[in-house]
């Protein structure tokens, strides 16, 4: 005997489906909302000292046309939180700043999963209504210039479907001064909305990531 679903099951499957599509392709091209995740390495950190500061450049930032936008953005939200750029001149930390834009993948573990320890797909996700996801990171570290010490690290990621990391960048910038310094827990989600004028991000909500309890 042979099965044969009928038309009403095999209509809310294909409804399911279409539904389950949607709904991914609103969390990725920011139909939800704009998004990212913060991670600090050391939380609750003490900046002691005088807010001053030089951005230690890599060789390929040197070269590249589009840091000198990173650096003016990044500026802009430290002089809100009292830091001052001293162009390398008697300044107390030493800036290193790490971006990354690359395909992004999509989480397939469970929902209930600690942050981090969600198993990923390895190829880059399907093309949902004809655009590719892409995740964007931010890394921002903090070095005492006169012994070399870390003394704060903080990433931002988030993701969409535009390929260019300047379209990102005040995103992530915000996000990972949203609070400075964070306080523990090292995650935290940042929800923030769009300036109708066309500037930085404006942060809505800072909601703390509290690790699953096995």
């Amino acid at each position: 005997m042979t099965y044969e679903p009928s038309p009403y099951r095999s209509e809310k499957l294909v409804k399911a489906i279409l539904i389950c599509a949607v709904l991914v392709a609103a969390s990725l091209t920011g139909c939800a909302g704009l998004n990212a995740d913060v991670h600090t390495a050391n939380p609750s950190a003490v900046l002691q000292g005088e807010r001053t500061y030089t951005i230690a450049r890599m060789p390929s930032q040197d070269a590249s046309v589009d840091h000198p936008q990173f650096e003016t953005l990044l500026r802009d939200e430290l002089a809100k939180n009292g830091f001052t750029d001293t162009a390398g001149q008697s300044a107390h930390y030493l800036l290193s700043i790490a971006y990354d834009t690359r395909p992004a993948t999509v989480s397939v573990g469970a929902k209930d999963c600690a942050l981090g320890t969600c198993e990923r797909s390895p190829e880059p996700p399907f093309s949902l209504f004809g655009g590719r996801a892409y995740q964007h990171a931010l890394s921002l570290r903090f070095f005492e210039r006169s012994s070399g010490q870390e003394v704060y690290k903080v990433s931002a990621a988030s993701s969409d479907r535009d390929a260019d990391p300047l379209h990102a960048m005040p995103l992530l910038v915000k996000s990972a001064l949203a609070k400075f310094p964070f306080d523990a827990p090292p995650d935290w989600r940042v929800k923030l909305r769009t300036d109708p004028t066309g500037g930085v991000p404006e942060v809505v909500s800072l909601k703390p990531v509290q690790p699953v309890q096995p």
